[in-house]
């Protein structure tokens, strides 16, 4: 496990490089979307309808920040549980998309479409929201502003933390992490 500053969008080659395990400091811009706004996406592709934003070798964060406060760019902004947005997963990878942050495991059809797309599933530290929020430098709303904080946002942001869960190989930090306390319980 290393950990690595990046810079967005991944290259290829980078996406290939991380491994489960490895901590991440990513730097550019990642797009907020959580399930109503990933249902009015998949809609817009269903539809060859354009989507608000380039979705090609995007990053996308699950997360509802909550309101900010004065002097802040954005509010808490801790991720939120990723299996709600699973069942849009493949249309979204298809078009391009290439990271994902949430917290909390996927589904394995979810793990197989990552392998197969060459792409990440990132963990971001629940419970961290206000340390997130320091890492984000601009939030501006781009897409569906009916959905208030689950709105698209385009945050800009400096090392923002992230571990690889699921990495290109369908290697799987969680079941990694509970086989390593099962071999420390056995000894």
């Amino acid at each position: 496990m290393k950990t690595v500053k990046l810079n967005l969008p991944l290259t290829q080659a980078e996406i290939k490089s991380l491994k489960s395990g490895d901590e991440v400091l990513l730097t550019g811009v990642i797009y907020t979307a959580r399930d109503a706004a990933h249902k009015r996406l998949c809609e817009l592709l269903k539809e060859n309808k354009p989507l608000p934003f380039n979705i090609e070798n995007a990053t996308i964060y699950y997360v509802g920040a909550t309101p900010k406060k004065e002097n802040q760019v954005i509010g808490s902004a801790g991720p939120t549980s990723s299996y709600r947005m699973d069942p849009y997963m493949a249309p979204l990878l298809d078009a391009g998309l290439k990271i994902t942050i949430g917290k909390g495991s996927r589904s394995e059809n979810v793990k197989d479409l990552l392998a197969e797309h060459n792409a990440l599933y990132l963990t971001a530290i629940g419970g961290a929201g206000v340390v997130i929020n320091r890492t984000i430098k601009k939030c501006e709303l781009i897409a569906y502003p009916d959905l208030d904080s689950e709105a698209i946002y385009k945050l800009e942001v400096v090392d923002f933390p992230a571990f690889v869960t699921y990495d290109t190989y369908k290697n799987d930090l969680y079941e990694s992490c509970l086989l390593y306390t099962s071999d420390a319980a056995d000894e």
